[in-house]
C-alpha cells in the first residue's frame, strides 16, 4: 500500500482503563442524558442548545469557555438546556488544514494521533468532572467513536459524512441522540433517508467485529443550508422550510420527529454574527405554528471567549482557529435572549 504504518494506537478499552470514568461522572452523565432524551421524546419543552466553538482547539480556553457557559447554563435552565460542542476532529473539504485536537494536539505541531486520542479523552473527562457537562462531538470517523461512548451525550454527522453508510449503521447502535445534517448539496431526502437507516437495527463490521444493532430512535435531523452548483451559499431555516420538513416526516413514518437548525455554516454563509438573527427567527417561526413548535428541537450556535477567527499560528486565546464564532459577550446576550423567548411562549 502507498502508505507507511506509524503507530499501533491502542483500542478504546485500553484507554478508558487509563483514563476512567468515575461513578460521580457516570451519575452526571446519566441525569444529562435522561434530560436531553426527554426532549426528544416530547417529554419537556426545553429548548435543545448546542453551543461551543467551531473546534476545541486547546485544552485551557475551552475549559475557561465551560466554566463561563455553566454559570450560564444555571441562569437559563428553566427554558434551555445546554449541550457545549466540544468539537475534536474536523473534515476538510480539501484535505487541508487544521484537522482537529484528535489529530494535533498542539495545532502548530505535527500530527500525533496517539497524543491526541488521550488529548481528546482527558479534554472531556474534565469538562464533565468539572462543570457536570457531558458534551457533543462529530463522529468523523466511526471507530473512533468508542474512545468517547462514555462521555458524550450528543452525536452530530455531518453534511460530508451523512451518505456514508457506516456513518449509519453505527448511529443505529449508539445510545444517545444522533444528529443526520443535510447534504451540502442541500438534498433532504439523503437526510431523511440516513435517519430511517439509523433507527433501524442491523448486522454490518464495526472495530473487527460482526455486531447487531438495535435502532436508535432518537436519531434526528440537522437544518444547515447548503450549497448550489455555482459555490453560492442557501439557507433552510426559514418558516416555509421547516414546514416542508415537517410534512416529509409525516410521510416517512419515523419515530420522535426532531429538527435542530444550525445557525452557522451554509445557513448563514458562514457570517457568523448572522447566527444571532437566524436563531431568534427560528424561535419567531416556532411561536407561529404548534406543530413548528414540537418538532425543532434546538439550534446549534458557534461561539467562543472572542468574535471571529484568526490563522491556526495566530495565538490569540479563546478565538477559533477554524469557522468564524461568536465572542463570549455576544453569545451570553444572545442566550438570555433566547431564553426570554422561549419564556413567552411558554
Amino acid at each position: 500500500m502507498n502508505m507507511d504504518f506509524k503507530c499501533k494506537l491502542p483500542i478504546p478499552l485500553e484507554v478508558k482503563r487509563m483514563y476512567p470514568v468515575t461513578p460521580e461522572m457516570e451519575k452526571q452523565k446519566e441525569k444529562n442524558d435522561e434530560e436531553i432524551k426527554k426532549i426528544f421524546t416530547g417529554q419537556s419543552d426545553k429548548l435543545l442548545l448546542i453551543i461551543g466553538p467551531c473546534s476545541a482547539d486547546r485544552e485551557d480556553a475551552v475549559l475557561d469557555y465551560m466554566r463561563r457557559l455553566r454559570k450560564l447554563a444555571l441562569k437559563v435552565e428553566k427554558e434551555i438546556l445546554i449541550v457545549p460542542r466540544v468539537y475534536t476532529n474536523k473534515p476538510r473539504t480539501t484535505g487541508q488544514g487544521y484537522k482537529g485536537m484528535l489529530h494535533q494536539p498542539d495545532p502548530t505541531g505535527e500530527p500525533d494521533m496517539l497524543k491526541g486520542v488521550v488529548a481528546i479523552r482527558k479534554l472531556h473527562m474534565e469538562i464533565l468532572k468539572e462543570t457536570g457537562f457531558s458534551c457533543a462531538d462529530e463522529m468523523l470517523y466511526p471507530d473512533n467513536f468508542r474512545y468517547l461512548s462514555d462521555l458524550l451525550s450528543y452525536v452530530a454527522v455531518g453534511a460530508r459524512s451523512v451518505e456514508n453508510q457506516q456513518h449509519r449503521l453505527t448511529a443505529s447502535g449508539i445510545n444517545a441522540p444522533v444528529g443526520m445534517k443535510n447534504p451540502t448539496s442541500g438534498d433532504l431526502s439523503v437526510m431523511i433517508n440516513a435517519v430511517t437507516a439509523a433507527q433501524t437495527g442491523h448486522v454490518f463490521i464495526y472495530r473487527g467485529w460482526e455486531v447487531e444493532s438495535h435502532g436508535n430512535p432518537l436519531t434526528h435531523t440537522i437544518l444547515r443550508g447548503y450549497v448550489d452548483e455555482r459555490g453560492i451559499a442557501h439557507p433552510n431555516y426559514h418558516y416555509e422550510d421547516l414546514i416542508n420538513l415537517n410534512e416529509l416526516y409525516k410521510k416517512s413514518g419515523l419515530k420522535n420527529p426532531a429538527v435542530i437548525v444550525d445557525c452557522n455554516h451554509s445557513n448563514s454563509a458562514k457570517k457568523y454574527l448572522e447566527q444571532i438573527r437566524i436563531a431568534k427567527e427560528v424561535l419567531h417561526s416556532t411561536r407561529h405554528n404548534p406543530e413548528i413548535y414540537k418538532l425543532v428541537k434546538g439550534l446549534m450556535i458557534e461561539s467562543y471567549l472572542e468574535d471571529g477567527c484568526q490563522p491556526v499560528d495566530g495565538g490569540e486565546y479563546g478565538k477559533s482557529i477554524t469557522d468564524p464564532c461568536l465572542g463570549w459577550e455576544k453569545t451570553e446576550k444572545l442566550v438570555l435572549e433566547l431564553a426570554e423567548l422561549r419564556r413567552i411562549k411558554n
